[in-house]
This record gives C-alpha cells, structure tokens and sequence, in this order.
C-alpha cells in the first residue's frame, strides 16, 4: 500500500476525560447518569464516572472508542446543556474537557 494510510489509522479512536467539581454530589450523579444514557443511546458511547480518591467533589467521566469526534462532542454538548449541568457543580468551577487518541 505505497503511497496511502490504512483505513484504521486514518480515524484513530479518541478517549475524552472531563472533569469538574460538584457541590451537590447526589443531584450530579443523577444528572451524570442521564448524560451517559442519553450519549450511550445517541451515539453508541458508553462512559464512566470516577472520583478522585482524596476528593469526593471531583469527578471525570471517561468516554473511550470515540471514532466520530464532531458528532460525540455536539451529542455531548446537548446534554449537558438540556440537563443544566452548571446548577450542580461548585461556584465559579466549569467542566473541563481533554482528548487523547490511541
């Protein structure tokens, strides 16, 4: 194959890692699990929420095997828009988001 990129290297999986603090950790687990159900059914993407071992108020959620970024990251954008995730994290905080590839 002189001269072109096999298919798989041309579109590398992602792996995004968000994380935040939470002031109200039982009304951002619920919202977490709905963002992750809705992003599970929408665009095939399963997630995991872990929390930070010395810190019970900040989270990531991890999304592995991303192969569609524009369309995880507008999927992902809605529902955390419509789930009004800014109402449960900690005053003058935000959701940071970072992108590996494989």
């Amino acid at each position: 194959m002189v001269g072109s990129i096999p298919t798989r290297l041309k579109r590398l999986a992602l792996s995004y890692y968000i994380y935040y603090r939470v002031a109200r950790p039982a009304q951002a687990e619920a919202l977490v699990r709905d963002v992750q159900a809705e992003l599970k059914t929408r665009c095939g993407i399963a997630g995991r929420l872990v929390r930070k071992r010395d810190d019970a108020t900040t989270w990531m959620e991890i999304y592995e095997g991303v192969r569609d970024a524009a369309a995880f990251e507008h999927c992902l954008a809605l529902s955390v828009q419509a789930a009004h995730f800014q109402n449960v994290l900690e005053p003058a905080s935000a959701r940071h988001m970072e992108c590996f590839e494989d």
